[in-house]
């Protein structure tokens, strides 16, 4: 690996560090297309547990920067960690199941699938499905003064976390692209608060993701490139949490939106 490759490797890790980070995603949903670019030769287990490292690099410095602005509902996030794990670590032993064809077409439909939604539903009302649970409810003051007040159903949430940890455990991805719609549009969190919630949930849930691909030895080929892609997602994350106070929470749904469409596209087509 030369030095101007691992240099564009460092900058792409800056790069996805900053607008993951915005956009409360680990940035897997964009690392992973563009692995796939890059090494069209490897297994979709070595570009899954690359991803699922930098992933938890990337989580974890934007988690340290949301938590200065006080924007996490910690409560709420353990409880959707902990779901998430069992299905994560289900997802990544499925994962070496897949061919690379059958790989890029899966994560290829998801993504187009997930933008659609997003742009038909970016204010949708919160469904209740579980009436017994409904009323949990949440206040946070974030750093600027400014409150956040919602309620949503925690059985539900804890569903959609155990499937979040099983697609994002056979995609490679921290699931971060899929949590944060479900929080705000099928629960109702504010978008600012999603996106910081969801980078504490991605912590714990690429840790898991992470130590099962290093059990099964999917790491030893791609070490390299975590690090580099690592240091560059830990410079990213942290200017990526620094300009989240300056965009509005519509303008963050679209963003996410533009890029899984980008990238679905882009797989699916190539």
């Amino acid at each position: 690996m030369g030095f101007l490759f691992s240099l564009l490797l460092g900058l792409m890790g800056v790069g996805i560090g900053a607008y993951g980070t915005l956009i409360g995603v680990g940035g897997g949903v964009i690392l992973v297309p563009l692995l796939l670019y890059l090494y069209p030769q490897e297994l979709p287990r070595t570009i899954t547990s690359i991803s699922f490292a930098v992933v938890f690099l990337n989580a974890l410095s934007g988690t340290i920067a949301y938590k200065r602005m006080r924007r996490i509902d910690y409560r709420t996030g353990l409880i959707f960690s902990v779901a998430t794990i069992p299905g994560v670590i289900l997802g990544v032993l499925a994962n070496s199941f897949l061919s690379r064809n059958l790989f890029q077409l899966v994560f290829g439909i998801m993504l187009t699938a997930m933008a659609i939604y997003i742009f038909l539903r970016p204010k949708s009302t919160p469904v209740r499905l579980f009436r017994a649970y409904e009323g949990t409810k949440r206040h946070i003051v974030d750093y600027t003064g400014l409150a956040y007040e919602y309620s949503f159903d925690l059985r539900l949430g804890v569903v959609l976390s155990f499937a979040v940890g099983f697609i994002a455990g056979i995609l490679g991805i921290g699931g971060g692209v899929i949590h944060v719609p479900l929080l705000i549009s099928l629960l109702g969190f504010p978008p600012h608060v999603a996106t910081a919630t969801s980078h504490f949930i991605l912590v714990i849930t690429a840790l898991f993701g992470t130590l099962t691909h290093m059990a099964a030895g999917d790491l030893n080929d791609g070490w390299k490139q975590t690090l580099i892609l690592g240091a560059g997602v830990i410079i990213g994350a942290q200017i990526g949490a620094k300009f989240s106070s300056r965009v509005g929470g519509t303008t963050i749904v679209r963003l996410l939106a533009l890029a899984l469409l980008f990238l679905g596209i882009r797989l699916l087509w190539p």
